[in-house]
């Protein structure tokens, strides 16, 4: 079973960090008269794509799935991961497969030419195994970024998210949307509760993200039940529910 990676951390590495969300910004001007929430989930377990996309159908929603591929078929500590009948049940059912890196690369620890190439590298995989739709969306894996590499991705993808954890409110920034988790046990679970909750005082985009959904999740996961919770949360918030690709074509259309 692999360890999890750690990022690095202190002062210089915070420092990059808030750089990196100032930096390379593409405005993405949001609706403001209406709530809408993505639910997504990284790497991506296969308890995700069969409890969790179960919980979700169940409302009549469907997430984004971001897959790293060289997981596929592997264990991680979240667990047994995809395969390719996970992809191509999500897709037959309507979900977003989406684009997470193959190797789940750190961004700030590797040249972008290398970031790009393991991208080109997720999407040859995925097409072999079977994977028909567009990769559009894409999320960087551990939420880091530069601006190098979000200029680069701006042209291939349609958004780009992190793992700021707010609400995208205003002009947000298409190329490092904020993200609340889905984790950290019932502290974590009351704060993804709030956050939708405060869709139906003050309207925004709010992209959840989250790994694994067991009855002994990892502190990156969550269990059915708390997935159940926060999906209760949204509904109560009248909040719209869309997958990541869905959600940036409406509000570049207007529709």
């Amino acid at each position: 079973m692999n360890a999890p990676y750690i990022p690095s951390s202190g002062l210089l590495a915070g420092l990059n960090r808030r750089w990196a969300r100032f930096a390379a910004r593409q405005p993405l001007n949001l609706p403001s008269d209406r709530a809408i929430v993505s639910i997504t989930f990284d790497d991506f377990p296969k308890s995700a794509a069969g409890i969790g996309a179960e919980i979700l159908e169940q409302h009549g929603w469907r997430g984004t799935y971001y897959a790293s591929a060289g997981f596929a078929g592997g264990v991680t500590h979240h667990g047994p991961m995809f395969d390719c009948g996970d992809l191509q049940r999500l897709t037959a059912a309507g979900h977003e497969i989406a684009c997470h890196t193959y190797s789940h690369f750190d961004a700030r620890q590797v040249r972008t030419a290398d970031f790009l190439a393991d991208i080109e590298r997720n999407e040859r995989a995925l097409r072999a195994m079977g994977l028909e739709t567009a990769l559009d969306s894409f999320a960087f894996p551990y939420g880091e970024a530069t601006p190098a590499s979000k200029r680069a991705l701006s042209e291939r993808f349609s958004t780009l998210r992190g793992v700021h954890a707010d609400i995208n409110r205003g002009g947000a920034d298409r190329n490092l949307l904020k993200s609340v988790p889905i984790d950290g046990g019932e502290a974590g679970i009351e704060r993804a509760i709030e956050a939708a909750a405060s869709l139906s005082r003050h309207t925004g985009w709010l992209t959840f993200y989250a790994h694994d959904v067991q009855e002994n999740p990892t502190q990156w996961g969550c269990t059915p039940d708390q997935l159940e919770r926060v999906c209760q949360a949204i509904a109560d918030s009248g909040a719209e529910v869309l997958t990541m690709r869905d959600a940036v074509h409406q509000m570049e259309t207007g529709t």
